[in-house]
């Protein structure tokens, strides 16, 4: 399924809507696995960790409702996560809890910007709301976005 193209059903918009929850598992799983493991990381890594895992958690509760409120059938969950990491190399190891962190926030950024862009690309009248299906999906995006920004200040900070 790609992105470089309008949306034209609400079976491709439910489809990539469950990319996205999918994708939400992995950052939500993969920050609060850091931040239990590790003992060594400050506590302003902890936080940004802990805060990541909630957020993440938010968003996903957030697009299951959306693919609850379409028209559309969903398709299996084993389906959906092979092809995130098929695209997105969810299954990816990175060396750097806050290297890991950063990968994770900058690939939801880049599917919610696409995810936006092929939207607002498509005249298809969906079963959802579209201002209010954009206005989620723009809301989460300003979110991973500013999560990309945090991580990568934290570790300019580390650097120093």
């Amino acid at each position: 399924m790609s992105l470089q193209s309008p949306l034209s059903s609400d079976h491709q918009l439910a489809r990539l809507l469950q990319i996205g929850v999918v994708l939400e598992e992995v950052v939500e799983a993969r920050a609060a696995k850091h931040a239990s493991e590790f003992d060594d990381i400050d506590s302003e890594v902890r936080g940004l960790l802990e805060e990541a895992s909630a957020e993440s958690e938010r968003h996903r509760e957030r697009l299951e409702t959306l693919v609850d409120e379409l028209d559309a059938e969903t398709i299996g969950f084993e389906q959906i996560q092979q092809l995130v990491e098929q695209q997105y190399g969810a299954d990816e190891d990175f060396d750097g809890v806050l290297y890991d962190q950063l990968c994770n926030e900058e690939t939801a950024y880049k599917f919610y910007d696409d995810l936006v862009a092929a939207i607002e690309g498509s005249d298809v009248s969906f079963s959802v709301d579209r201002d209010h299906l954009l206005g989620v999906l723009r809301e989460i995006r300003a979110e991973e976005e500013a999560g990309v920004e945090e991580v990568t200040e934290l570790m300019e900070r580390e650097q120093l």
